[in-house]
């Protein structure tokens, strides 16, 4: 969700800091320590647009491990994912007001948009969810991603109880406190969605009244 603008095409590469994902390199083994070269090959081959500065590719510890496949599939890398998935679930923050559930109407319009974060935008444009592109919402839908599970009945199927509201909410702020390297983003890390937002995000998903639950 989150781009750079390339200064040069020399470099073919792809930064995604909303999903953790980052395809920089074929020697991805390398991104477990610091790289003098490789970062300053980084600054130098994007340039700062917009709102999109260059803070976006200095990743952070749950980026650089997840950059690194070799190392994140192995017998280190299961127990580093634990501690990965800790740091994650520490950044959390329940509501404020201790409303779980909001509007699931503006919730649904959050879901089916795309829009925000890029260059083009400004600080105040709304971002969107982009659920659409993972995940099946509506039966009445004829294009969705596939790459997450269907939410169809999603509450209808789970119930609505604490734990659900809570693992939810908590799966929409930072997935990746519950899979270090899942393609979800990080919603509330990255400032990508406001509490509001994720509020009406959860009351397409929990209100017995949504669509979805139909």
């Amino acid at each position: 969700m989150k781009t750079l603008m390339m200064t040069s095409t020399k470099h073919l590469f792809l930064v995604f800091l909303g999903c953790g994902a980052l395809a920089i390199s074929a020697n991805v083994s390398a991104q477990q320590k610091a790289d003098p070269q490789f970062e300053k090959m980084m600054k130098n081959s994007f340039r700062a647009e917009g709102i999109a500065g260059l803070d976006r590719i200095d990743q952070d510890a749950t980026q650089k491990f997840c950059s690194d496949p070799i190392f994140a599939s192995s017998k280190a890398g299961a127990a580093k994912a634990i501690e990965i998935q800790k740091i994650n679930m520490a950044t959390i923050k329940q509501p404020t007001d201790g409303k779980y559930v909001g509007d699931w109407k503006s919730g649904e319009a959050i879901a089916q948009s795309g829009r925000g974060a890029t260059w083009t935008d400004t600080a105040t444009t709304p971002i969107g969810g982009g659920c659409y592109n993972c995940h099946e919402i509506d039966k009445k839908e004829i294009s969705y991603g596939n790459i997450g599970p269907s939410l169809w009945n999603y509450g209808k199927n789970r119930g609505y109880s604490q734990e659900v509201m809570t693992y939810t909410w908590n799966r929409i702020n930072n997935s990746k406190a519950y899979n270090a390297c899942s393609n979800m983003p990080r919603f509330a890390h990255f400032k990508l969605l406001n509490e509001k937002q994720i509020q009406d995000l959860m009351a397409l998903l929990l209100d017995p009244q949504s669509p979805v639950n139909q």
